[in-house]
């Protein structure tokens, strides 16, 4: 019988290590001392933060919609780099991260027939699975299989949801006052690229969130709208360090060529 494995309860607002969180989802695995829970996991999107805790959403059980961090856990969970496994171990991340998320997804090739799952309660104490069941088959194409992955391991990497442009990799941005006599500033381009990213990614939310928001006139959704065009267009500058032209940042001009 597998040892119960003691972990702190997940705190229900005003976690010590959202802002380190939020800030870096690439390594919640290891700065999360409450695991295993859906913050914990690899399928888990990182949206913002709510009442001190992670907001996100999981992106293979779609129909959740927004939930915190310290949801318990279903049988989706992929453990994070760092992150304990669904029982509470350690991870020792031999299985790759693609083969878990497509296992999970139900899509991956297997050797041997698919048995059912014995109904073992999990051996971490004092915590309970997401009460709505295994995920069993999903219907997923093996395009939307494939953005998933790619999505979970960038965040996973720490570069975000674009790729930096070969080019710029390994460069170095540097700041050099017009006094020759202050010393000059030096921020890696791989750093400098992750925030570009993360600023982008916020406003597309706040975006997202402006369109639902079910109190806002269609009048007062476009004056808003306009204001977040104005900083992707303001933003352009730094659509130079994206490989993909289609990731970055897109003004009042773009929009209407496009």
């Amino acid at each position: 019988m597998d040892p119960v494995v003691d972990k702190p309860l997940p705190p229900k607002e005003n976690c010590p290590d959202v802002e380190d969180c939020i800030s870096e989802p690439s390594e919640i695995g290891h700065v999360c001392t409450f695991g295993p829970i859906c913050g914990t996991c690899v399928v888990y999107r990182v949206l913002e933060t709510e009442r001190g805790l992670l907001l996100g959403t999981c992106r293979i059980r779609t129909d959740r919609g927004e939930f915190p961090c310290t949801a318990p856990i279903c049988d989706a969970y992929v453990p994070r780099a760092g992150a304990p496994d669904a029982k509470g171990r350690p991870t020792q991340g031999s299985t790759p991260v693609a083969l878990q998320i497509a296992r999970r997804a139900g899509t991956a090739p297997r050797a041997t027939a698919r048995r059912e799952p014995h109904a073992v309660a999990p051996i971490v104490r004092d915590r309970e699975r997401t009460p709505d069941g295994p995920v069993g088959e999903l219907e997923m194409t093996r395009e939307e299989l494939k953005a998933l992955i790619r999505e979970a391991m960038d965040e996973e990497r720490g570069g975000g949801l674009a790729p930096l442009a070969p080019r710029w990799e390994g460069g170095t941005a540097i700041l050099r006052p017009q006094d020759p006599a202050l010393q000059p500033k030096e921020l890696p381009l791989e750093s400098l690229f992750h925030k570009v990213v993360m600023i982008r990614d916020r406003l597309r939310v706040l975006e997202q969130k402006i369109n639902a928001n079910p109190k806002l006139t269609d009048a007062e959704k476009v004056d808003m709208q306009a204001y977040i065009t104005g900083c992707y267009g303001s933003l352009t500058t730094f659509n130079v360090l994206f490989r993909d032209r289609e990731d970055g940042f897109i003004g009042a001009a773009g929009k209407e060529k496009g």
